[in-house]
């Protein structure tokens, strides 16, 4: 029996002339690319801003803050009965304390340039928001603390009260039924948003996908990667080589974010447009704060509870497989650990 004659596969359709930035850039400026996804984690932290993948250093002061175990912070049970512990880091971390990062100011632009179609973020800080970014095209997968609202009659709670009671160290209760008010985050075993989910499927539309500072190891967050069409080309932009780029189109960038963005714009013209937008960004800042880039003089209980919660989820990993519930609570992003690197393109 004579064999089946051979026929040559069809090469895939390359988008990019190359799997660098200048491609990158004239692709982004091309008429082909009109609908930009972002997946955006641990880009806050050159602002100051806690990572709880942050090197293990000291001890929490759990007895201090009264907490039988790190990750007790984030959770809802813990919460209703001493919510003393969770607005204790919450004063530190609230917004007006922190200024946005010239990658906030890079999403910023691709808004202004009409490129920006959603934001993926799972961070609670809002500096997406406070850097000028369209609140209709950011999804906080793990909430924020954009809105508030009353623990048992889920009734919205007032912004400005809210800020006053947390200026003021004091604990909000609801005008209403006076339960517990809690920011909008997302807390270990409580569900994700109605909108994440249903935002998903927009991924289907894009003609570019850029990933910043995360791990990749969060899911279900770190599963939208994977969502995008086959020839949508991908960017990592990140301090670690994570998840799987490996297609024809794919770009990895490994550096810090804000140096790389900055290399990008320059490449598509907008370095001058990127320095404007940060600039702009100072005057979100309120009171007596570190701008962004500067070392922030947080209580030394915020570091050291950042560090234990990593190390408890660190742990809590192996023995686990993340799920749409168990997903991890930051205020920079996922905390697990990172998988182990494999030999792809790098162009930075």
């Amino acid at each position: 029996m004579s064999s089946k004659p051979g026929y040559p596969q069809d090469e895939p359709v390359r988008l990019l002339e190359g799997n660098d930035l200048k491609s990158l850039a004239k692709y982004m400026n091309s008429e082909s690319c009109k609908n930009v996804f972002l997946m955006v984690s641990g880009i806050s932290t050159s602002a100051g801003i806690p990572d709880f993948r942050s090197p293990d250093t000291g001890e929490a002061n759990l007895a201090r803050l009264k907490l039988p175990y790190p990750e007790a912070v984030f959770q809802i049970d813990f919460f209703r009965r001493n919510p003393v512990p969770f607005y204790t880091l919450a004063k530190e971390l609230y917004p007006g304390r922190f200024r946005p990062t010239p990658t906030h100011s890079f999403i910023k632009l691709l808004d202004s340039h009409s490129l920006l179609h959603t934001c993926f973020t799972q961070n609670i800080d809002t500096l997406e928001r406070r850097a000028g970014v369209s609140g209709r095209k950011i999804i906080e997968a793990h909430g924020s603390f954009a809105t508030q609202r009353c623990i048992d009659c889920k009734k919205p709670h007032d912004d400005a009260k809210m800020k006053q009671a947390i200026t003021d160290s004091e604990i909000p209760r609801c005008q209403h039924c006076k339960g517990l008010v809690k920011p909008d985050i997302v807390f270990f075993g409580e569900a994700l948003p109605h909108k994440f989910h249903l935002s998903i499927r927009s991924l289907r539309n894009a003609d570019l996908l850029i990933v910043m500072g995360t791990s990749l190891t969060v899911r279900p967050f770190a599963s939208l990667v994977d969502l995008v069409p086959d020839e949508c080309p991908r960017v990592l932009i990140n301090l670690d080589d994570v998840g799987d780029f490996d297609r024809p189109d794919d770009v990895v960038c490994l550096g810090k974010c804000d140096d790389i963005v900055r290399e990008l714009c320059r490449e598509l013209g907008w370095e001058e447009e990127l320095d404007k937008a940060w600039e702009a960004t100072a005057e979100t800042l309120e009171g007596e704060v570190k701008a962004s880039g500067e070392e922030s003089e947080k209580p030394d209980e915020v570091a050291q509870i950042t560090r234990a919660v990593e190390r408890s989820l660190n742990m809590s990993e192996v023995n686990s497989t993340p799920t749409t519930s168990d997903t991890t609570r930051t205020t920079t992003g996922e905390t697990q650990e990172t998988k182990p690197s494999t030999d792809r393109r790098r162009s930075w």
